[in-house]
């Protein structure tokens, strides 16, 4: 295979979706947008929790086709944070419209499942965590990831849990 230059600063080269400091960047920007014109926003995380084998190599590449085109609108994105995390970014997006976005992803990793699990354990115990917020010199960005964060450990040892949908107070 010969590796393509093109995105290549922004891009997850296993996945091809966007990586952790593109998103960042945009992540930033947008935040100061939605602070200047007083709009709601959502960060989630997606612990897929999904192991590649010899015989279905490019199962997360697979993966992260079908969630992004979950995505209907073009401003919102995903990007890999590390290697077991996703970020979504949801701009101009209330709590409503958050929880319509995660019962696609719910619904996608499920016929994702039907389709490329072989394997029963294939995304068990996969998660997803939303934070929704609205942007305010009380709610900094940096609150918004550490909530996340937080709400994403607490729920990583329940196997029941799978989705979790929060707004910032």
């Amino acid at each position: 295979m010969i590796y393509s230059f093109r995105n290549s600063g922004f891009r997850d080269p296993e996945t091809g979706v966007y990586n952790q400091t593109y998103f960042m960047e945009v992540f930033h920007r947008e935040w100061h947008r939605h602070l200047r014109e007083n709009q709601s926003l959502a960060l989630l995380y997606l612990c897929p929790n999904i192991h590649e084998s010899s015989d279905q190599p490019h199962l997360l590449e697979l993966f992260t086709n079908e969630i992004q085109n979950t995505l209907k609108r073009a401003t919102d994105l995903i990007a890999r944070l590390d290697k077991e995390h996703f970020a979504l970014g949801l701009f101009n997006i209330d709590a409503e419209g958050t929880a319509i976005v995660a019962k696609r992803i719910e619904e996608q990793i499920s016929e994702f499942k039907s389709k490329y699990g072989k394997d029963k354990s294939l995304m068990h115990n996969y998660k997803l965590i939303a934070c929704i917020c609205h942007p305010s010199k009380e709610h900094k960005i940096e609150t918004l990831f550490n909530s996340t964060e937080a709400l994403c450990k607490k729920i990583e040892s329940d196997p029941h849990q799978h989705i979790v949908l929060e707004r910032l107070q």
